[in-house]
């Protein structure tokens, strides 16, 4: 870990100031947050808005790489950069530089240490349904759809059998590099919420694809598809093959991210607003 963090800091740059973002974005018009060759992300748009108003280059870490199509309400950035700005300056300047479906929530200056990844040491994500009726047209890239009405209290209980430390090898995907498939979830509860049905889950990190396959197995158990003590039989099998499918990506938000001594509430998704 602390031969990542140094290459990790090395790729930052090198820069007296250091800088922390609260960033916004609508997922669906991206490939995901990390910069790839040949698709649209996140880092990459933030990147060329950062490096314009510092004026040199710039390379930005993340809290969490969400995924393509996968939302956040307040994801946490850090860079370093020799570049002094006051925060207000940082904020408005990176807005204009990025595209409509990127904002920024707040700027924050923070210890040249500091490290959005590396410091953080919880996770707080979403995940919202829609359920019963037709498939929804205008938030159709904002929420996940269940044709079949989902029962929350059922889900929730389920859901508790996810708390602590455990393998998640039955909820992470083929792809994944994690070294370890243990993750320890702090919380995590189901509700119906302003007429959607709602995850919430926090955790110190997340296996790729972990939080959509956990969405995907409790609507299972809202559906009546699987009972309630099927969660604890999946997490003791370990094999993702044996649990529901991934649930899709317009559903979930990254809505807080926590550090020592410095508390960050959520910030809910718009469709949650009352």
């Amino acid at each position: 870990m602390a031969a990542e963090r140094r290459a990790a800091e090395a790729s930052a740059g090198g820069g007296e100031h250091a800088v922390a973002l609260g960033v916004e974005y609508d997922g669906s018009a991206f490939s995901g947050f990390q910069r790839q060759r040949e698709a649209a992300s996140v880092q990459a748009a933030l990147e060329q808005a950062v490096s314009q108003v510092a004026d040199e280059p710039v390379r930005v870490a993340a809290a969490g790489r969400t995924d393509a199509g996968v939302h956040a309400t307040q994801q946490v950035v850090s860079f370093r950069t020799s570049a002094s700005r006051p925060p207000h300056a940082w904020q408005r300047g990176i807005a204009s530089g990025t595209p409509d479906t990127i904002g920024i929530v707040w700027a924050k200056a923070v210890p040249p240490t500091f490290h959005a990844r590396f410091d953080a040491r919880w996770r707080r994500y979403v995940y919202v349904y829609r359920d019963g009726g037709e498939r929804p047209a205008l938030f159709r890239q904002l929420v996940g759809w269940s044709r079949n009405p989902l029962d929350a209290a059922a889900m929730h209980r389920g859901a508790q059998s996810l708390v602590g430390e455990h393998d998640f090898s039955a909820f992470r995907a083929a792809a994944c590099q994690s070294r370890s498939p243990w993750r320890r979830i702090h919380q995590v509860r189901v509700r119906r919420w302003h007429g959607y049905v709602v995850l919430d889950v926090l955790a110190n990190a997340f296996l790729l694809h972990m939080v959509r396959n956990l969405a995907g197995t409790l609507r299972a158990i809202g559906t009546g598809e699987l009972e309630v003590a099927d969660v604890r039989r999946l997490l003791a099998g370990r094999e993702r093959r044996a649990a529901p499918p991934t649930a899709p990506p317009q559903g979930l938000y990254l809505v807080a991210v926590g550090y020592p001594g410095w508390p960050l509430q959520p910030r809910w998704p718009p469709v949650l607003a009352a």
